[in-house]
């Protein structure tokens, strides 16, 4: 249902990376996170898969949705941002250099 998507970035946010979960979670923090603006055809019928893939009907959750500003459209959008305090103080948290997850172009 992906309409269109375009490259964007968010500034005040740290982007990290989770061992041995393989996956990358953003965080507020200083710095700018690269990732991509997906636009969908009906974005309610998709949100409830969005949300149950980012946790955040697990307790305690893993995300929270949250309203940003995506650079360099100056777009309001939703984004989801790791809130699991104990995970983000466990072992094998790591920041991701230049804010950009690998698998992205």
């Amino acid at each position: 249902g992906v309409t269109h998507a375009e490259d964007a970035f968010l500034d005040g946010y740290t982007l990290l990376h989770f061992e041995p979960e393989g996956y990358p979670a953003m965080v507020p923090g200083e710095g700018r996170v690269y990732g991509v603006v997906l636009t969908f055809a009906d974005l309610s019928a998709v949100l409830p898969a969005l949300d149950a893939l980012e946790g955040l009907h697990l307790e305690p959750p893993l995300y929270r949705r949250v309203t940003v500003t995506a650079q360099p459209s100056g777009e309001t959008v939703w984004t989801y941002v790791y809130v699991n305090e104990a995970r983000l103080n466990g072992s094998g948290v790591f920041p991701v250099a230049g804010g950009k997850w690998p698998h992205l172009p």
